[in-house]
């Protein structure tokens, strides 16, 4: 008499892992994050860090950190989780949970590109400081001019510190060396109608910028042209940024800024 064991039946097709279904479902859930992904890139950067800020700010490689690991992880879970050998109200379940979990950690990592936005670019005696709304807290905000004390949501205040006084010196040079400068500071901050003036009394003629990257002078002329004025109707001041040397442009006349490029001002 045959003493051997029969070999297990196999599993009826339905019971077996699939990995068709669930590169399907991650490719879909892919592109939907994919397109999620392109409404909050023009929200950012249309919005919150235009050109140049998205260099100057840091703003570029906050958002693509963001979404790069929300874009990621939302379909590598959802290969994960999707099982067609699950019951129907389980699987949608599942998927919802996943879905709601992309979204909370896409909403946070929006708000936290939100909150560091350039808010505010200050003149600080011969230079342009940018200033993101986390540096700004609603206490120190209420002693600047009243057109300030509210960040836009979108765009930047343009403004300009004004210098110490006498009696103000040594605290500010305190200050200063603990890493606060005037331009940080709500309270030396000069009324919008006396911006422009402290503006174009800083700014140098843009033909100082040309001597000193005459090497780059073909790179130059095309931000120049960019603004539609000419040397003549141009000047620039040095804008403190991160990782690179920008100057910002401005109208010789109204002292509007028109443009910016990245060259050292200094």
């Amino acid at each position: 008499m045959d003493q051997s064991f029969p070999s297990p039946a196999s599993p009826p097709p339905a019971q077996r892992f699939s990995l068709g279904p669930r590169l399907r479902a991650a490719g879909i859930h892919l592109g939907l994050s994919a397109v999620i992904a392109a409404l909050a890139a023009a929200l950012v950067f249309g919005l919150w860090y235009p050109t140049p800020f998205r260099e100057i700010s840091g703003g570029r490689e906050l958002f693509f950190i963001v979404v790069a690991v929300d874009v990621v992880l939302g379909p590598l879970i959802t290969f994960a989780v999707f099982d067609r050998r699950k019951p129907w109200r389980e699987l949608r379940r599942d998927l919802a949970i996943v879905g709601i979990i992309q979204i909370a950690g896409l909403l946070y990592g929006l708000h936290t590109v939100y909150v560091a936005r350039p808010a505010v670019m200050v003149l600080e005696v011969d230079r342009l400081r940018v200033l993101t709304a986390v540096d700004l807290p609603a206490a120190e905000l209420a002693k600047a001019p009243p057109e300030f004390r509210d960040l836009p949501w979108h765009g930047i205040h343009v403004l300009a510190a004004r210098r110490a006084t006498d009696a103000e010196r040594l605290e500010s040079i305190e200050m200063a060396m603990a890493g606060v400068d005037i331009g940080q500071r709500p309270e030396f901050w000069l009324p919008a109608s006396e911006t422009k003036a402290a503006l174009l009394q800083s700014a140098k003629p843009l033909s100082e910028l040309r001597k000193r990257h005459i090497t780059r002078s073909a790179e130059l002329q095309k931000y120049i042209a960019a603004t539609g004025s000419s040397d003549e109707q141009l000047k620039f001041l040095p804008l403190f940024a991160r990782r690179a040397d920008w100057v910002a442009l401005l109208d010789a006349g109204s002292g509007e800024l028109v443009g910016y490029a990245p060259f050292d001002g200094f």
